[in-house]
């Protein structure tokens, strides 16, 4: 009590200070500027001390009597604040009037402080999906708002909340599936035209972008038959717009079984025609893919794989994917190369290729040498890199290497080649070559 009321003193004498100054800051403080800055004082003393319950009521003498100019951190402490004071409140009505009071504050602040709008905006999204988040609507109808305001400059976090409240309000009714079509389309366009401003950030985005396709894909909305039945006339009525016919190419490479009918076919067609990116490539891939036209296919997944355009991560996921269409068509050597690349690149497709690469050499055909058994090695040596590069494939990994250690020879056979166990051995055939190590039953 002692140091609380030499605090109080000092303040005071502050005061007494400040009165004729104070008379000349009435623009910032307003008209009771004196009272305004004593709140002010005792509020923000209380706050350092972090003694919250006693800067709460002078807080609101300070939010009642000052203009939003006079402090800043008047409205991020408040924030501050009102969000105790709801942890604190077990009232439901209270509860939302506190929320109310939060979500006012970040309007005050944005008005008085227009170069903070991005922050403060982005802040309110937040604010909104913590207390609000059980109520789709609420969520569409307040996010909306903002992703369209910001745009690229979005919150990763307010774009993946405002899908899953179209998705959630498509399955009550509410939305149809063009509508969530467009919502994804929107978030699609604003997290992949955010800028990162430092490494965690641009993670976040990654995870946020991840988490979009995710969540969409599981949604079902974008069924082949949706997709037909949306932008068939559409792209019947435009077939020249580029914007229209990229987001029909996006949208049915994301759906399952959506890469035979026509509108895939015209669509594409007509992307590569208008723009010979990488993307409108990779769809050609996938289209000859599914045609059996497998020299083609990979013919335009490498062109997608060598434009510019095309970051590394994406990169990453056409080397997985070619080969893992390579293998799957009896072109091995290809196959093993894009593994290779695919493993060099990772971005999480590792432990995959390295699935590839132990198949790949399992079933090669090395005659009827040392080679017969050396396959069988290098095999196990890429399912065990597999098996530590990435859990998720772990148990297929460990599976593989019980199935191909039965083919490892006797020591006593190994031995008629001048053979140990632990021995290095180099093993080349069916166009690969690996430098292995000696095992035996």
């Amino acid at each position: 009590m002692k140091k609380l009321a030499l605090i109080f003193f000092a303040v005071l004498a502050v005061f007494s200070g400040q009165t004729a100054s104070a008379q000349g800051k009435k623009g910032k403080y307003g008209a009771d500027s004196a009272e305004c800055i004593k709140y002010l004082s005792y509020y923000q003393e209380y706050f350092k001390q972090k003694n919250y319950d006693s800067a709460l009521p002078n807080w609101r003498r300070a939010y009642a009597l000052c203009p939003p100019q006079a402090s800043q951190n008047m409205f991020i402490h408040g924030t501050t604040l009102m969000n105790r004071l709801y942890n604190q409140t077990k009232d439901a009505a209270a509860r939302e009037a506190i929320v109310d009071t939060i979500l006012t504050l970040q309007d005050q602040r944005m008005a008085a402080y227009p170069k903070k709008r991005v922050d403060i905006l982005n802040n309110k999204g937040q604010y909104i999906i913590n207390f609000r988040g059980s109520k789709p609507a609420y969520l569409y109808e307040n996010l909306t708002p903002i992703v369209d305001e910001l745009g690229s400059k979005t919150n990763g976090s307010l774009l993946v909340n405002l899908l899953q409240a179209s998705i959630a309000l498509y399955r009550e009714n509410q939305l149809s599936a063009d509508d969530v079509i467009a919502m994804y389309d929107k978030v699609t366009a604003a997290i992949e035209g955010a800028t990162a401003k430092n490494d965690a950030e641009a993670e976040d985005n990654l995870k946020a972008k991840a988490t979009i396709e995710s969540i969409f894909a599981d949604s079902k909305v974008a069924s082949c038959e949706n997709l037909i039945a949306i932008f068939g006339p559409r792209f019947e009525a435009d077939p020249e717009n580029l914007t229209l016919v990229s987001n029909i190419v996006k949208l049915m490479n994301s759906a399952p079984d959506c890469a035979s009918n026509d509108l895939y076919l015209k669509a594409v067609t007509a992307m590569y025609k208008l723009d010979p990116s990488y993307r409108s490539a990779y769809a050609l891939y996938r289209l000859n893919s599914a045609r059996d036209n497998n020299a083609d296919a990979a013919a335009y997944l490498q062109q997608a794989i060598d434009a510019p355009e095309s970051d590394d991560a994406t990169d990453a996921q056409y080397y997985y994917e070619m080969s893992a269409f390579c293998y799957k068509n009896g072109m091995r050597v290809k196959a093993a190369e894009a593994a290779r690349k695919a493993v060099e690149m990772d971005f999480g497709y590792a432990g995959k290729a390295y699935m590839i690469l132990g198949n790949l050499w399992a079933s090669a055909t090395c005659g009827d040498t040392v080679d017969k058994w050396a396959r069988y090695w290098a095999a196990t040596d890429y399912y065990q890199k597999a098996r530590t590069a990435d859990p998720s494939v772990a148990d297929e990994a460990s599976a593989s290497i019980s199935s191909v250690s039965r083919y490892f020879p006797e020591a006593s056979e190994a031995f008629m080649y001048d053979l140990s166990k632990g021995q290095s051995y180099t093993v080349s055939c069916g166009g690969m070559t690996a430098t292995t190590t000696v095992r035996v039953q």
